[in-house]
């Protein structure tokens, strides 16, 4: 019979997971696997509990096993999983993408995030005939070569590898820059050769950090005037912040945008799109090639349609930012009391819980959080059922599924919890 461990997953699975994050390396100890899950809870192989703040890193909105979503792909499922071929469904789809991201005219949809991104740069590299890319230090767009870089020393440095296997000739292509900084950026677009900017409007992947009031604006203009694609990585912030992302939150208009995570609710889809110009510089019209077998499937697209009905009335996100304030504001208010080193940052339905004394509003100030005292932090509250990122540079995401009484419960663990460790 074979043995259900962590040590025979790593014996058939590259450190006995498909995502490197799921293995604990930042945490300690070893991952559970999970069965099931319901509502605001999943469970693990061995029948426990967990209340979750991961929420498959976001999709789930509406909680796991939402019925009618599951009814949804039930009924298609039943009429064929992949065809190779167009489908209504992914017209239909692009509608209501459209509707709620006025600035994307025409979109293309793929299979994840990190394909919506590869092909977005690629995409805006085609359409100026430029090379050079700008992002930002713990932006993170996926692990496509021209993205897994990091910032030497100074202002407007050349990137280098972040990864074994990515080209130092073409990390050097891309310029990352401090978060929420745009003087460097202005001092970047001296250089020439600036194909795109490449952000995420509200960045969640160095925990939460939201944009300094005028940076998205900044950014805007300095495309415009340099002729540059806007891009805005809404992978996460995308039917997340708002039902129009971060873009309608702080109405900045991109020239392109990379939507995932909650577009499928829960099946593997992303999708890229914005201003008719540029997206028809994409093949079968263009010159610029991009092509799937799997995109645009129809199990994900009828689960998006689903998704994107329920969502585009807008009281659910009140309703969100009401819950998640139940647990980061009497949180905020425990640790100012204690004067524990410990920021909280939340937007929406999205926070984190850095252990530092300095506000985090980049990635410099997000590396000052002690890794070792989340380590703790994250292990308390799995004892006590409740499954937090395991990392501290992630998000934590509430959903419709999350009830009152569960904030509460992961106030009084997480207050427990910092007692113990501070």
């Amino acid at each position: 019979m074979t043995q259900h461990t962590f040590k025979e997953a790593c014996r058939h699975l590259v450190g006995g997971v498909n995502s490197p994050v799921r293995a604990f390396k930042a945490v300690g100890g070893e991952p559970f696997f999970v069965s099931r899950a319901k509502g605001s809870k999943i469970y693990d192989d061995k029948g426990r509990a967990y209340l979750d703040y991961v929420m498959s890193w976001g999709p789930h909105i509406l909680g796991h096993g939402h019925p009618a979503l599951l009814q949804t792909l039930k009924k298609t499922a039943e009429r064929g999983t992949s065809f190779g071929a167009p489908t209504w469904q992914e017209v239909e789809l692009a509608r209501l993408v459209k509707k709620a991201f006025p600035s994307i005219e025409k979109v293309r949809f793929v299979s994840s995030g990190t394909e919506a991104v590869m092909s977005a740069v690629r995409l805006a590299r085609g359409f100026t005939g430029k090379k050079k890319i700008i992002k930002f230090n713990g932006c993170y767009h996926g692990h496509s070569d021209s993205l897994l870089v990091k910032a030497g020393s100074g202002g407007a440095t050349l990137g280098i590898p972040d990864s074994k296997g990515v080209p130092e000739e073409l990390a050097k292509l891309t310029i990352s820059l401090p978060y929420n900084k745009i003087q460097p950026v202005e001092k970047a677009f001296h250089g020439g050769g600036i194909a795109c900017v490449i952000v995420e409007p509200i960045a969640g992947n160095m925990g939460l950090v939201p944009p300094a009031e005028g940076f998205l604006k900044a950014l805007r203009e300095l495309c415009t005037r340099h002729r540059a694609v806007l891009i805005f990585d809404e992978v996460i912030s995308g039917f997340r912040a708002s039902f129009g992302g971060a873009q309608q939150l702080f109405g900045i208009k991109p020239d392109l945008t990379c939507l995932g995570k909650i577009l499928g609710g829960g099946m593997p889809l992303g999708a890229f799109g914005g201003r008719e110009q540029i997206m028809n510089c994409l093949a079968p019209l263009g010159d610029v090639y991009q092509a799937g077998t799997l995109s645009g499937n129809p199990l994900a697209t009828a689960l998006g349609i689903a998704m994107l009905t329920r969502l585009r009335s807008g009281s659910l996100y009140r309703q969100l930012e009401q819950k998640t304030a139940l647990l980061t504001e009497p949180m905020r208010e425990f640790v100012r009391e204690k004067k524990y080193p410990v920021r909280i940052n939340y937007l929406g339905s999205l926070f984190t819980v850095f252990f530092t004394r300095e506000p985090v509003r980049d990635y410099a100030s997000a590396k000052t959080s002690s890794t070792a005292r989340y380590a703790k932090f994250f292990q308390i509250l799995l004892n006590k059922g409740i499954f937090f990122p395991p990392s501290q540079f992630e998000c934590c995401f509430v959903s419709a599924a999350h009830s009152a009484k569960d904030m509460r419960r992961t106030f009084e663990a997480a207050r427990m919890a910092l007692r113990e460790i501070l």
